[in-house]
């Protein structure tokens, strides 16, 4: 019984996905790049939320920016290719 018990809890263990770094999913976008705005359109719909962008890149799949936040701090963020829409920020 203990040995049914072990076996099932480590095939419960293996099954379970890990994300190495859970703030950075945002599941797969799939946007094909014909649809994507432009740099400086993405870079406009940041900056109307506060933002001051500092660089810009396309990097799997979504944009990633550097900028200032309007409290002065420095912070990095991906923003969806599509919309432009911010998906997330941290400190930088």
């Amino acid at each position: 019984m203990k040995k049914l018990l072990a076996v099932s809890l480590l095939s419960l263990a293996l099954a379970t996905p890990a994300f190495a770094d859970d703030d950075d999913y945002f599941g797969p976008l799939n946007v094909p790049r014909d649809q994507w705005l432009s740099v400086s359109e993405v870079v406009q719909k940041i900056e109307a939320k506060g933002y001051k962008v500092r660089e810009i890149e396309a990097d799997d799949g979504v944009y990633e920016f550097e900028a200032i936040d309007s409290s002065g701090a420095r912070v990095e963020g991906h923003a969806h290719p599509a919309t432009g829409e911010i998906l997330n920020t941290r400190p930088d």
